[in-house]
C-alpha cells in the first residue's frame, strides 16, 4: 500500500518563530502518524522545522530542491530530490502530497497553495494572517481547512484523507 504523503508548505528565509515552531509540531505528528513528510528541502524556515520535527519522531522526509545543489538541503532529509526547476519545483510539491499544509505566509507559498487548489487538493491554512484565509476561502471554500494550531491542523487532515481517499 502506498504511504501517504502529507506536504509541509511555508516560508524560508522570513518565517517567524510561530511558524517555526508549528512546523516543527506538524513534523513531529505527521511522522508519528506513519505519514511522509514532504518539503522544498532547504535547511531554512518552516522547511527545516518540519523535517526536524519529522526525525524526531523517526519519520520518513522527502525534500523537493529548486536548484541543482545540494549545499542547502536540510540534514533532517532523507530523501532529496533534486528539479533545477527553480519555482517550478512548487508543482512538483503539491502533486506528489496527498493533503497540503500551508504553514505561515509568504509568496512561494501562497503559490504552492494556489497550484494545489488548482489541482483540486484539499489545503490546510495554518496561519494567523487574516488576509490569507479570506483570499484562499474565497477561492475555494470547499478545499480550504483553517487550522488554529499544529493538532487542529492534522485533525483536518485526518479528515480529508477519510473523505477524500
Amino acid at each position: 500500500m502506498r504511504k501517504i504523503i502529507v506536504g509541509v508548505m511555508g516560508p524560508g528565509d522570513n518565517a517567524t518563530t510561530a511558524d517555526l515552531d508549528n512546523a516543527y509540531e506538524l513534523g513531529k505528528r505527521i511522522a508519528a502518524e506513519g505519514w511522509v513528510l514532504l518539503t522544498g528541502g532547504r535547511n531554512a524556515g518552516v522547511m527545516d522545522a518540519a523535517s526536524k520535527g519529522a526525525k524526531t519522531a523517526a519519520g520518513l522526509t522527502i525534500g523537493i530542491l529548486g536548484d541543482n545543489d545540494t549545499s542547502a538541503v536540510s540534514d533532517a532529509v532523507d530523501i532529496a530530490i533534486v528539479t533545477d526547476m527553480g519555482n517550478g519545483r512548487n508543482n512538483i510539491n503539491v502533486l506528489s502530497s496527498d493533503v497540503v499544509i500551508a504553514c505561515g505566509m509568504g509568496a512561494g507559498t501562497a503559490s504552492e497553495a494556489a497550484l494545489a487548489l488548482k489541482n483540486g487538493k484539499k489545503v490546510v491554512l495554518l496561519t494567523d494572517n487574516q488576509e490569507s484565509q479570506q483570499f484562499f476561502t474565497s477561492l475555494s471554500p470547499d478545499s480550504i481547512f483553517l487550522a488554529a494550531s499544529p493538532g487542529t491542523a492534522i485533525k483536518f487532515v485526518k479528515e480529508i484523507l477519510i473523505k477524500h481517499r
